[in-house]
């Protein structure tokens, strides 16, 4: 599949399961090889990047392998990797070079980690600068700004740092730079983000808490193994709420899907808009939160979104310009610009891309505004090689007049592989 030609939907209905969770996916794997014992993960994501972290953990020593649909990894404890006889391709993902740059900086060894050309020029001083000023030993490319990175492990004693804006990746590689750390372990997040690595963490015996939104390790910090049960990725789940909400008469339920508070903006964001959208079946999985969630078809209205929910939604905002086309009323989304440095400086594409299907969305420095509800027309877009930008353009695609083509669609297998078939399944359920 290269370019993806698709034409406006007349109804979805039926049950569906989606992938597993992306995030959860790279911590589980991560955590799992430097665990004491054998980790059994279940609905690992298919995600090329989520297989990317897999490869990596494989050169650096990790004994893992496949048992059907689940990820095995035989873990012999912190200390156990080894330096690997190349270097590290972390191929298209920021979350794999990010969290690998914690765990390595506590190693007896030296790594060099490198990308695709899209993933050399997102930005990881966010990474490097707290690391290093926590004993780390890692130099970039361009001012110690980009990738590829050499990181030099070594003793770290103790890390204290407060995050300037909140960051999962930045207070996951902390965390993870923590359980090789002698001394003390704080870090400080000025807004809670996803917590998929403090909760994983704790599920696997290590000691860590919290206070407010101080983050801490005490003395036991040796992982032990457990069963991982990944849960649906919600993020994923969203390409297919917005279509239950969007094309007229469509009922759609949504099975097993997470529904960390840390990550479901997007249920707010929809609720406030006036979804048809409830969870049910709610339930604790493997220290995750999982639900099943029921969509139909809805009259939405215009939002505000910004401030401290920005971290929680932060990846579906390119679907919520989408959606905000068919809202009546202005959509306003800020505080926004970290969607600049994504696989694509996604509010450029995303506005760029709905002004040539029509819609009345313009740029704004940290985000986008959205004058609704307008008519879009199918034309040719180009997907930016992003994968969230692709799958936001084929729900618009799928809702607009005529035909639309979704140029290097291919790119969606990054995270959703199965977006396209899914879609086809509920298409298909009379």
């Amino acid at each position: 599949m290269a370019d993806v030609s698709i034409s406006k939907l007349k109804r979805l209905r039926g049950e569906l399961t989606v992938p597993g969770d992306k995030s959860i996916s790279h911590r589980a794997a991560i955590i799992a090889a430097v665990s004491e014992g054998i980790s059994v993960i279940k609905n690992y994501s298919t995600a090329i990047d989520c297989q990317t972290t897999l490869n990596c953990l494989r050169r650096l020593g990790a004994d893992i392998r496949r048992s059907g649909r689940d990820i095995v990894v035989n873990g012999r404890g912190l200390r156990t990797l080894c330096e690997p006889d190349d270097v590290l391709n972390c191929g298209n993902s920021g979350t794999t070079m990010r969290l690998l740059c914690g765990l390595l900086a506590g190693q007896s060894f030296a790594t060099v980690l490198t990308g695709d050309a899209s993933l050399r020029w997102r930005p990881m001083d966010r990474v490097i600068k707290p690391l290093n000023m926590n004993g780390a030993d890692i130099h970039g490319c361009r001012n110690n700004r980009f990738a590829p990175l050499y990181v030099k492990g070594g003793s770290l004693t103790d890390i204290a740092y407060h995050l300037p804006v909140a960051s999962a990746q930045v207070k996951s590689a902390m965390l993870l730079a923590g359980l090789y750390a002698n001394g003390k372990v704080e870090i400080v997040e000025p807004v809670a983000s996803r917590d998929h690595t403090e909760r994983m963490l704790e599920w696997c015996g290590v000691d860590i808490g919290r206070s407010g939104n101080v983050i801490s390790l005490g003395q036991k910090r040796q992982p032990v193994a457990r069963q991982l049960q990944v849960p649906g990725d919600i993020s994923s789940a969203a390409f297919l709420i917005a279509l239950g909400l969007l094309v007229p008469d469509s009922r759609l339920v949504l099975k097993d899907v997470g529904i960390n508070p840390t990550r479901t903006g997007i249920l707010k964001v929809l609720k406030d808009m006036g979804a048809n959208v409830t969870v049910e079946n709610k339930r604790t999985v493997a220290n995750e939160p999982v639900g099943d969630l029921h969509v139909s078809s809805s009259a939405l209205k215009g939002v505000e979104i910004g401030g401290t929910l920005i971290p929680r939604v932060i990846d579906e905002l390119p679907l919520i310009a989408v959606i905000a086309t068919r809202a009546i009323g202005r959509t306003v989304v800020k505080d926004a610009g970290e969607l600049r440095v994504k696989e694509s400086d996604r509010i450029s594409a995303i506005v760029t891309e709905l002004k040539k299907m029509g819609a009345a969305i313009e740029e704004t420095a940290d985000g986008f505004i959205v004058e609704g509800s307008t008519l879009l027309h199918g034309t040719n877009c180009d997907s930016h090689n992003d994968h969230r930008i692709a799958m936001a353009l084929s729900v618009a695609g799928w809702i607009a007049e005529g035909e639309t083509t979704i140029d290097n669609a291919e790119c969606v297998d990054i995270s959703f592989p199965e977006f396209y078939k899914l879609v086809k399944i509920a298409l298909s359920v009379l």
